[in-house]
């Protein structure tokens, strides 16, 4: 059981607003803030707000819910981890209510032993547009646990109204040794700066910072990702194990014949890859124009784009005009690692079974069937949700 934090007017009328508000998070605290979560729970109406808490002490608890083990467990990255992780929770829970946010705090405060380090604490809020972060430093010796735990809860509470754009905060009585910095990495700008031309593409680090002038990624699995599924998953784990190198994914925001993703969407694609995986856009439709953007980079594939990639009425139903977008991509130093697929006549298609002119053989590489063969579509999948939501 969580002990009860004390309650007054002020804190009653912010856990009430965001009760009242439709956000709802997932809120992950290791180390401190669970008097955030005994003051959500307090006030009447927190099944509104609160989807999940959880509570990783152990590091074995904190790196199951990371599926990793962070460099450091109290740091700025590994809030954010937590926080991503978080929100693709919470979008996994209410798939079709948002707007959701995730929360996390990862901190180290007074215990009943001595510590060398700084008291301190790094908190990250991620949503879909944003992911804002704060980093508490404490004055050591000025407060007991109680006082540590209540400053880095009411963080938490004023994180989260700041990020429904509610007018309510609680006190922070920062003392003359304590440091509080405040930092902002924003989604939504960058896509409005990607639709207007002013960024070719960017990218979202598994962290949440965003990259506009990162490396190159060595592999990259474009897509919808209309949702995000295993079989992606694994046609990138099958990938990364044929070509040694880690796989990075690209949502489409510009496809070659359908209209530009609405930014609103496209965030919302970009979510899913929250805590977990690396993820780019760009303004490049064709892969001859992605080459461009990613030198060097082979592109994962499945059997059916792989057919669109060779055949010539994707390119004006000219013959040379493939040739010469393909040489182009060549010439870029690219290629492409081409997945199998299942079709409706219950056979299942690999690159050998494709006709590819004996000049564009060495663009393609097939990802063995033992690798990699799981036959599920994001079709499928929409059907599905659409059918369950009834």
């Amino acid at each position: 059981m969580l002990k009860s934090a004390r309650m007054d007017n002020r804190t009653r009328q912010l856990v009430q607003a965001l009760h009242d508000h439709p956000a709802q998070l997932v809120l992950v605290a290791a180390g401190a803030g669970t008097q955030a979560l005994s003051l959500l729970l307090g006030v009447s109406g927190a099944s509104r707000t609160v989807l999940e808490a959880i509570v990783p002490y152990s590091a074995m608890a904190f790196d199951e819910f990371l599926e990793q083990t962070p460099d450091q467990y109290v740091s700025a990255e590994s809030a954010r981890l937590l926080a991503g992780r978080a929100l693709t929770r919470a979008r996994w829970l209410r798939r079709d209510a948002p707007p959701v946010i995730g929360l996390a705090c990862t901190a180290t405060i007074i215990t009943d032993r001595p510590k060398r380090g700084e008291h301190r604490a790094h908190i990250a809020l991620w949503h879909t547009n944003k992911l804002i972060e704060y980093k508490l430093n404490l004055s050591k010796g000025t407060r007991d646990r109680a006082g540590e735990e209540e400053m880095v809860s009411h963080m938490l509470l004023n994180a989260l109204a700041e990020a429904c754009e509610l007018p309510h905060r609680l006190p922070l009585p920062l003392l003359a040794d304590d440091k509080l910095e405040i930092a902002s990495n924003d989604f939504n700008e960058a896509a409005h700066q990607l639709a207007e031309g002013q960024l070719h593409f960017f990218s979202i680090q598994a962290h949440g910072l965003i990259g506009q002038n990162t490396p190159v990624p060595q592999a990259l699995l474009a897509g919808a990702f209309n949702p995000l599924h295993d079989g992606h998953l694994g046609m990138a784990n099958a990938a990364s194990k044929v070509l040694g190198k880690p796989v990075a994914f690209e949502v489409t925001a510009v496809n070659a014949d359908k209209p530009r993703l609405p930014i609103d969407t496209l965030l919302d694609r970009l979510t899913q890859f929250a805590g977990r995986y690396t993820v780019y856009t760009s303004n490049a439709p064709t892969f001859a124009e992605k080459a461009e953007i990613y030198p060097g980079t082979t592109f994962i594939v499945g059997y059916d784009t792989a057919v669109r990639i060779l055949h010539p009425q994707y390119y004006q139903n000219s013959e040379q005009n493939m040739h010469n977008a393909l040489a182009h991509i060549r010439a870029q130093g690219c290629r492409f690692l081409v997945a199998g697929r299942s079709t409706p006549d219950g056979r299942f298609h690999e690159l050998f079974d494709l006709s590819i002119p004996d000049a564009l053989r060495d663009l393609f590489q097939a990802i063995p069937a033992d690798l990699f063969r799981q036959d599920i579509s994001s079709t499928t999948l929409r059907e599905t949700q659409a059918k369950g939501s009834r």
